[in-house]
């Protein structure tokens, strides 16, 4: 599992801007924009209140994520898909990428209602985009073939800060 840092109260009220409501379920800090600010939180498997969480890696940096809804609008995730069906080594690595995020969010914890289920589609479709950058940002490159393919096509997101004077 990557490494995660601690969420500050700092970031706590950064977080609860980026996403317009109250974080929940925070483990940590797992992917830093280059302007200081928390773009992906890892999240509790189980959320306080109980509820099963099985998206680890959630993306809040606005910009990627305002970016990863347009490439969904475009049917970027059908083509991955179908790309996923006919090519045996995208398919092979996108299945370690799986098992990847079933390794992360095991590290913080034991949810059985969740067992086996990842996020984004992993490891037979793409329905997230959102995750799968999250899951590339936090975890590096090389881990997520399809989450790299999106940052990439996110292109320097961070070059305009989002939120300037939170």
């Amino acid at each position: 599992m990557p490494a995660l840092e601690p969420a500050s109260e700092t970031d706590v009220a950064t977080l609860r801007a980026q996403l317009g409501r109250e974080p929940r379920g925070i483990a940590g800090i797992a992917w830093r924009c280059p302007c200081g600010k928390p773009g992906v939180v890892a999240t509790e498997p189980r959320l306080p209140d109980g509820t099963p969480f099985p998206t680890t890696y959630y993306l809040t940096c606005p910009r990627a994520v305002s970016a990863c809804s347009t490439l969904e609008a475009q049917g970027v995730m059908a083509e991955m898909t179908e790309r996923l069906a006919s090519d045996e080594e995208l398919a092979t690595a996108y299945t370690a990428a799986h098992e990847a995020y079933l390794a992360d969010r095991a590290a913080l914890g034991s949810v059985p209602e969740i067992a086996g289920i990842s996020a984004g589609g992993m490891p037979t479709r793409v329905k997230c985009l959102h995750v799968l950058a999250g899951h590339a940002l936090a975890a590096g490159p090389g881990v997520n073939p399809l989450g790299d393919e999106t940052v990439d096509a996110l292109g320097p997101f961070w070059a305009r800060p989002c939120l300037e004077g939170e």
